[in-house]
């Protein structure tokens, strides 16, 4: 049986999630995929620490001693900001690596650029986990553009800001009571501005951008509001209007052909495909020519529903480069 030999960059809480599902999954994905499959670097900053039990002789701190490994074929790439993740991720490529991140950060900028990389080198980009976490709206999305043009995205992109409102509605708490629980529970970071202020979201709807459209807008023209200022009596107010707050982040094709965006917080009544989405779930609504308007919903972050949407785009590279469907 032919092993695969894959490498972990960036070994926080996605990181270890890939790991500990391509263990416990190993025999299910020897069997289905035909391959044998074997984490044989990861990288970290500080490789004296042992995060997991056991892994201490597979991390290194050098991508060039991650990429001198003879037989590597796959990269798993779990770094937080731009750089170094695109750089790489880019000698990944070259090195003819399949390459799957969920860094949405460096994916919204750099994004068509690593994919033409990828297809000059013959090799495939896997993103899903760049947004909405365990949503599949990517392999969806995809999978819809075959026959269906797709005229707006709306989405619940960001659990943080999910998990806030549905608190201030459900349990009459203030932003900052909310935004404490939010940190305590290991939802939102210490610093919680990129959540908040929408620049989360707003990464992960350029992503959506691309695909749905093949471009995005200018970034200094999509209008970007956070939840901040958003008051519990106000909260409570539109609830007894039968309305609720959403964080959401939308893009759309107009007639005229101009890609328009916008991140804001949006009053929503029952029939909007977005109001029973709570807590930190994500949600993606789309509107098609044929389908009308479809709606996923799953968890948006975490270790495992994040990670294992990065081991189903491995599976789905394995399977194509073998010819075959994969299903997990």
């Amino acid at each position: 049986m032919a092993t695969i030999k894959a490498a972990i960059l960036g070994f926080g809480t996605v990181g270890q999630g890939i790991y500990h599902i391509l263990n416990e999954k190993r025999q299910e994905l020897r069997e289905k995929l035909g391959v044998e499959l074997e984490v044989t670097k990861i990288l970290v900053t500080d490789a004296s620490r042992e995060r997991v039990p056991g892994t201490h002789h597979l991390m290194t701190e050098s991508i060039d001693e991650v990429l001198a490994e003879k037989g590597l074929q796959v990269v798993f790439e779990a770094i937080v900001n731009e750089e170094p993740a695109f750089s790489y991720l880019k000698q990944a490529v070259a090195h003819k690596c399949h390459v799957i991140t969920a860094n949405k950060v460096m994916f919204a900028k750099r994004g068509a650029e690593l994919e033409a990389l990828a297809k000059a080198n013959g090799v495939f980009v896997g993103y899903e986990a760049s947004v909405a976490g365990g949503v599949p709206i990517i392999k969806t999305m995809k999978n819809i553009l075959l026959v269906n043009d797709v005229s707006r995205v709306q989405g619940i992109l960001n659990g943080t800001t999910n998990y806030i409102l549905t608190k201030m509605r459900a349990e009459g708490w203030s932003f900052d009571d909310a935004l404490k629980e939010a940190q305590s529970l290991g939802y939102a970071e210490a610093d919680p501005f990129n959540d908040v202020s929408g620049q989360d979201a707003f990464k992960k709807l350029m992503i959506l951008s691309s695909l749905a459209f093949d471009e995005q807008p200018n970034w200094s023209d999509v209008e970007v509001i956070g939840i901040e200022k958003i008051t519990a009596a106000q909260v409570a107010e539109a609830t007894e209007k039968g309305l609720r707050y959403r964080h959401v982040a939308e893009v759309e094709k107009r007639a005229n052909g101009e890609i328009h965006a916008k991140v804001s917080p949006l009053l929503v009544d029952k029939e909007h495909p977005l109001y029973p989405v709570d807590d930190v779930f994500n949600a993606v609504a789309m509107e098609t020519n044929y389908i009308g308007t479809l709606s996923i919903t799953g968890p948006g972050a975490g270790m495992y529903p994040t990670a294992s949407v990065m081991v189903e785009d491995y599976a789905e590279i394995i399977g194509k480069r073998a010819g075959f469907t994969v299903t997990i």
